[in-house]
């Protein structure tokens, strides 16, 4: 059986969504992620591109505004229900990361 799409998000992918919490355009969800990341994650001009447009037919982010070449995004409910998803998924990795090594949780 295939996996669904967007079943788990790469760190590009969350990082992107993350940024589009607030109305941006592509330039700036490059700088945002760098900034956010402390230069850890970078996003280039085709991967970020690539991914703004999947996420556009999943439904995860709308077009906002248009101005010549420059178009901006933000997260629809839909994204934000992935983010969500994938937060608790990183959050049962470090729980059984934990686990793991004997470490103990936080509550």
């Amino acid at each position: 059986m295939p996996r669904e799409k967007f079943q788990a998000l790469t760190e590009q992918m969350f990082y992107i969504l993350l940024c589009l919490k607030d109305e941006c355009c592509g330039a700036d969800i490059m700088a945002r992620v760098e900034k956010l990341t402390s230069g850890r994650v970078r996003v280039g001009p085709g991967t970020l591109y690539n991914l703004l447009e999947q996420f556009v037919e999943a439904d995860f982010i709308r077009q906002t505004r248009v101005e010549g070449r420059r178009r901006s995004y933000i997260l629809t409910g839909r994204g934000r229900g992935a983010l969500d998803e994938e937060y608790r998924r990183i959050c049962r990795l470090t729980v059984d990361y934990r686990r793991c090594f004997g470490e103990e949780e936080t509550p």
